[in-house]
């Protein structure tokens, strides 16, 4: 029981003991580290009872001020018992105070983007940036001439000197891959489909292309799926405005323009009413009054097959979108760049965000 752990934890943080700051250091990182006892608990709360949430809230307070106070009594201890050490400071210690950052406008923006759809019904999917051919181009309906394989778009880590394309691995150019090997899956043991299938899938993807304020070599996606029996494009539709409301303003509007892409069919392009001049027409939306944010579509049936369903029984739809994309039109961030430098000024921007 948590409470029993909680109690045992106490008598031991109360008898600690450290010799030298060494030892000190292992006790904070057994107790206090991302990976120590009382994250540990902290990460348990969620299964708490609701009626024992606060006494239990409560003890875990008590513990880590607890064993904070005893760690930093030990460290002062030791740092006294060694006055040779004061007069030799550490040069290389990181100068206090130390200004800490905030969370990340991608995360934020992320965040947000999962919270819309698991509200929907979606759930969340993952997958390895360090893919082979076979899930990111072949079972995604691309051909093997298809300009998307070639060096200048992909990063190849290794490549088939056989000649067989679909064995070559790299840094996955979209997390289509994800969905590759969901629907792969989600099949019982007697090979039927284990429907509905109802994904999203954020992650970081990577292209060869030049580092710009506009683009990037590595960026990150959030890409949707859903398949079932009778799964039509109204379903996606109805989606796609759902969430564009919930994401930009409830006034918001959308129109899906045709487009292309090896994975679906039909597929379209998603606008957004231009949330910034209402769809009169400004700099931002270049006058047209619409915002290009996601691209969508049907899954084609050669999809389908290729991951071991029957489009004759199930459709679905797929929908991908870049979280640099959104976060530039919420927050409009001009360079690209901007996301990646770590730069602790530009994080405190996003503090109300956050």
């Amino acid at each position: 029981m948590i409470l029993d752990k909680i109690n045992e934890l106490l008598k031991e943080v109360e008898t600690l003991s450290a010799q030298n700051a060494e030892e000190v250091e292992q006790l904070r990182l057994k107790y206090l580290s991302k990976k120590g006892e009382i994250t540990a608990l902290m990460n348990d709360f969620r299964n708490v009872a609701a009626e024992q949430k606060k006494e239990v809230g409560m003890k875990i307070n008590q513990l880590k001020q607890m064993a904070l106070e005893r760690i930093n009594q030990l460290r002062d201890d030791c740092q006294q018992s060694s006055g040779a050490d004061e007069q030799q400071p550490d040069l290389t210690r990181t100068p206090y105070p130390i200004r800490l950052g905030t969370r990340h406008p991608l995360t934020i923006v992320t965040n947000e983007i999962i919270d819309i759809f698991s509200r929907m019904g979606f759930v969340l999917a993952d997958g390895p940036e360090v893919e082979d051919d076979l899930h990111v181009f072949t079972k995604m309906n691309f051909a093997a001439d298809h300009p998307a394989r070639d060096m200048q778009d992909t990063f190849f880590v290794s490549q088939h000197e056989g000649g067989d394309v679909t064995k070559n691995i790299l840094l996955r150019s979209h997390t289509s891959s994800v969905q590759a090997r969901v629907m792969e899956q989600m099949h019982t043991d007697d090979g039927k489909l284990k429907a509905p299938i109802r994904v999203i899938c954020p992650g970081r993807v990577y292209r060869n292309e030049a580092i710009t304020a506009r683009a990037h070599c590595f960026f990150h996606q959030v890409e949707g799926l859903y398949i079932d029996k009778n799964v039509s494009f109204t379903d996606l539709k109805q989606v796609l405005l759902s969430f564009a409301r919930e994401m930009f303003g409830p006034d918001t509007k959308i129109r899906l323009r045709p487009s292309y892409f090896p994975f679906t069919e039909p597929s379209a392009e998603m606008d957004i009413s231009c949330f910034i001049c209402g769809g009169e027409g400004c700099g931002f939306c270049k006058h047209t009054g619409w915002v290009e944010i996601l691209g969508c579509g049907m899954v084609d049936p050669n999809v389908l097959r290729q991951c071991g369903i029957d489009p004759d029984i199930y459709s679905g739809y797929a929908f991908g979108m870049g979280v640099e994309r959104i976060t530039n039109l919420k927050y409009r961030v001009s360079d690209l760049r901007m996301f990646s430098e770590n730069d602790t000024r530009f994080l405190h921007e996003f503090e109300a965000a956050d």
